[in-house]
């Protein structure tokens, strides 16, 4: 039975050897070598880095002989493998279907204009963030909050009753109570924080009457246009939540400290230009000013603006750029009302001062601001400058856990809230009460 076994295994051994049975194995050559025939198995990557790259097609020109016309299947209406493709005139509806509709040419537009304007958006997102608003804007920036407005919420009279224990139920609803998952998301304990600490402040309405006479406005379209040196820039487009009254806010710093900032030199950030990262348009309109309310409105005002990080979740900005963003929309809502006031000429100085604020959260971290228009003369960086007083990074609280954090088997932060700070929250009052007492 040997021989026949061993005869066996001779005849077996070329079936093995050539139908490559054995998994990734490769063919062998009658010298040794291995055969590209068959493809190479790659378990390592996908197969859409391994497989063959299309072929590049290749372009036919036309060729057009005079006198020698193509025979085409135009006239039998149906295609005729081996005529050619008639080309047919462009086909023009004589309505007009709002689902085929193409935009003429940008240079054929009734706007179009030679100059570029540079605009400013919600979604704009500036390199150098604070610094480049204040030179666009002509600005002096002043560390922290007007001495005048934090005595406001300092004063017995105008705190709410148990003040910190409804605050921090405020914080806990948002943070651990508003949602069925196991954490809510930053986007929603966000804008419900804010939206709590508002009805907080509101409940002040019975001792502060003049609470009454504000409204809420949210997607209104703001448009506001000036010349700063021989640019032309737009901020235009629907910023956050906004606070309107009746009655336009006092003005923050007196006429001696308005005459002071002509002195103020604006910082540069040469060589990057001031116009950076901002849309360069040659279709627009050259005076576009629009405060987003009717002539007519009983609350054209703008008291406050109020900004959520993370409310666009197309566009997420960083701190610095998040602030930029605040410091523009107060300014292009203060130079509506300006200009409705005071006509679209430049003035050096206007006779009352025009004042907006503007609150930014995280749902954990505030960027308080207080901004005061005094001059609508933006071309040159001589002459009075436009104040700006801001209060960055402020901290409502420490954590916020569900549950509690643990390393190395011991408690690092306890589940709950932990480190509220009370003077966060008087700041934010102290914004709300601005010009009602």
């Amino acid at each position: 039975m040997f021989p026949e076994t061993l005869r066996c295994f001779k005849t077996a051994a070329p079936l093995f050897s050539q139908t490559g049975l054995l998994n990734g194995s490769r063919r062998m050559s009658t010298h040794g070598k291995s055969s590209r025939q068959q493809a190479r198995r790659h378990f390592s990557v996908s197969c859409c880095h391994t497989a063959k790259a299309r072929p590049v097609r290749k372009h036919r020109e036309t060729v057009t002989i005079p006198g020698l016309e193509m025979v085409t299947y135009g006239e039998r209406m149906h295609f005729v493998p081996g005529l050619a493709k008639p080309a047919n005139p462009h086909w023009e509806r004589d309505y007009k279907d709002p689902r085929f509709y193409r935009s003429p040419p940008v240079h054929e537009m009734p706007l179009y204009k030679e100059k570029p304007c540079y605009v400013f958006n919600q979604r704009s997102n500036v390199l150098e963030g604070v610094r480049q608003a204040l030179w666009l804007t002509k600005t002096k920036v002043i560390s922290g909050l007007p001495p005048q407005l934090l005595a406001l919420a300092e004063n017995p009279a105008n705190q709410i009753p148990d003040q910190d224990e409804r605050v921090q139920n405020a914080i806990k609803h948002a943070r651990f109570w508003d949602t069925t998952e196991d954490r809510p998301g930053k986007e929603k304990y966000s804008n419900t924080l804010l939206m709590n600490l508002l009805h907080l402040c509101a409940t002040l309405q019975s001792s502060h009457p003049a609470i009454g006479r504000r409204i809420f406005a949210e997607k209104y379209s703001l448009a506001a246009t000036w010349k700063r040196d021989e640019d032309l820039i737009q901020i235009r487009g629907q910023n956050g939540l906004l606070h309107s009254c009746m009655d336009p806010l006092p003005e923050v710093s007196q006429k001696q400290e308005v005459a002071d900032t002509a002195d103020h030199v604006l910082e540069t950030f040469y060589p990057v230009s001031p116009t950076i990262d901002l849309q360069k348009v040659y279709v627009y309109k050259e005076e576009a000013n629009c405060s987003g309310f009717r002539t007519d409105s009983t609350y054209p005002h703008a008291h406050t603006l109020y900004f959520v990080e993370g409310a666009d979740a197309r566009c997420k900005l960083q701190p610095e750029q998040f602030r930029a963003k605040m410091l523009m929309f107060s300014f292009g809502n203060a130079l509506a009302r300006a200009y409705t006031l005071y006509g679209t000429q430049p003035q050096r100085l206007l006779d009352r001062p025009v004042t907006v604020q503007a609150v930014g959260t995280n749902g954990r971290i505030f960027q308080l601001m207080v901004f005061q228009l005094n001059t609508t003369d933006l071309s040159g960086n001589d002459g009075i400058k436009n104040q700006v007083w801001l209060d960055k990074d402020v901290e409502l609280y420490d954590f916020a856990k569900v549950r509690p954090l643990i390393k190395k088997k011991q408690v690092k932060v306890p589940a709950g809230l932990v480190g509220y700070k009370p003077e966060t929250f008087s700041k934010f009052l102290a914004l709300y009460l601005h010009g009602a007492v």
